[in-house]
C-alpha cells in the first residue's frame, strides 16, 4: 500500500500595502517577493494564499484553523492609526494569538502585531531609519530574565549580529506582556521580539533586496518623505556593508514559520505540551477563539492563491 503524502503546508500572506510600479514590473508584485523569499523549494509542498488587507481582503474565519502560519507585510500606513482595516487586522491577530497560530510580522507587521497583543507603537524617537542596519541579538548572557531563546533561535549557532534592510519611521516603544526582545540596533531598541513560539516581529525587511531598497529611497526622496541627505546615507550603508545578510534572515523566518517540525503548544506555565496532550481547557479555548473570530471577518473576500489585486493608482 502506498503511503499517503503529507498534507501541504498552507500559509496566508497579509499584504498591508499596494504594489509599487517597480515591484510589479520587476517581481510581479510584493506577493512574489515574499513567496520567493520565505516559501519552500517549489516542490509543491506548500500553498500560499494572498490577502490584500489594506483593501479589505481578509481570510474567512472558518479557514483560519487550516493555516500553518501567517505573514503580515510592511506598509506605508501607521500601525498605531485608526483606519478600519488596521483595527480589523488587530482583531485578526488577537484571534490568531488565542489560537496559537504562528504569525510573522515584518516592519509594519511587526508593529501592528505588537499593538494587537498589548504593546505600544509610536513615531521613532530618532526619525526615519532607511538603509542597511546591523542588528545585535540578545544572547543568553544578555538575558537578565535568564530565559531560554525560542526554538527558532538556536543560541549556540546564533551570530552576534546580522545586517538587514530598514525602511521605517515608526517603532515599538513597549513590547506586549510576556514578549521578549530578541534583537536591537543603534537606532531601534526593539528590532525583533517574540511571544512564546508562535509570534515573531521583525522591524527590518528580510524579504527585501538591495534593488528594492534603492527604488524605495528614490520614491521617498522624490515624495519629500525623507531628506536627500537621509537617502544618500542609506545608499552609503548599502554600499559599505555589501548588502543585508538576507540568506540568514530568510532562513530564520522559514524556520519560525515551519516550526522545526514541532507541534508543541504553551501550557501557560513556561512548559510545553504535545498537541495530542493538550488539556481540555486549551482545546476549548481554541474552539472559543475560532468561534469568536466570526465577528471580526464579516464579508471576507474569497482567497486568492499566489495572486493579489494590483494597486489602482
Amino acid at each position: 500500500m502506498t503511503a499517503a503524502k503529507p498534507a501541504a503546508r498552507r500559509y496566508a500572506l497579509l499584504l498591508a500595502l499596494w504594489d509599487s510600479d517597480y515591484a510589479r514590473k520587476a517581481y510581479g508584485g510584493y506577493h512574489n517577493v515574499f513567496v520567493s523569499a520565505l516559501g519552500g523549494d517549489g516542490g509543491g509542498g506548500e500553498r500560499w494564499d494572498c490577502f490584500r488587507v489594506i483593501g479589505g481582503e481578509f481570510p474567512a474565519a472558518e479557514d483560519l484553523a487550516s493555516y500553518d502560519g501567517f505573514v503580515v507585510s510592511g506598509s506605508p500606513r501607521d500601525a498605531h492609526g485608526d483606519e478600519p482595516w488596521v483595527r480589523r487586522l488587530c482583531a485578526l491577530l488577537r484571534t490568531l494569538h488565542a489560537m496559537r497560530k504562528r504569525v510573522l510580522g515584518v516592519c509594519f507587521g511587526h508593529q501592528v502585531l505588537c499593538r494587537a497583543l498589548g504593546g505600544t507603537v509610536r513615531r521613532a524617537r530618532s526619525g526615519w531609519d532607511v538603509g542597511v542596519r546591523k542588528v545585535t541579538f540578545v544572547q543568553g548572557h544578555d538575558d537578565l530574565a535568564g530565559l531560554l531563546p525560542p526554538p527558532f533561535l538556536d543560541d549556540d549557532e546564533l551570530p552576534r549580529s546580522a545586517s538587514i534592510i530598514e525602511v521605517h519611521q515608526d517603532e515599538v516603544w513597549e513590547i506586549p506582556p510576556t514578549a521578549r526582545v530578541l534583537a536591537y540596533s543603534e537606532k531601534t531598541r526593539v528590532e525583533a521580539f517574540a511571544v512564546g513560539e508562535h509570534a515573531l516581529g521583525i522591524q527590518g525587511h528580510p524579504e527585501y533586496t538591495v534593488d528594492i531598497l534603492h527604488n524605495l529611497i528614490d520614491r521617498l526622496t522624490d515624495q519629500n518623505d525623507i531628506q536627500r541627505s537621509v537617502g544618500e546615507e542609506a545608499r552609503r550603508t548599502a554600499a559599505e556593508t555589501g548588502g543585508p545578510d538576507r540568506a540568514f534572515w530568510t532562513a530564520l523566518c522559514k524556520g519560525f514559520l515551519r516550526g522545526g517540525g514541532s507541534r508543541a503548544i504553551d501550557d501557560g506555565c513556561g512548559g510545553r505540551l504535545a498537541a495530542t496532550d493538550a488539556p481540555e481547557e486549551v482545546v476549548a479555548g481554541r474552539a472559543v477563539a475560532a468561534a469568536a473570530a466570526a465577528s471580526c471577518f464579516t464579508g471576507a473576500a474569497p482567497m486568492v492563491q499566489l495572486a493579489c489585486r494590483a494597486s489602482i493608482n
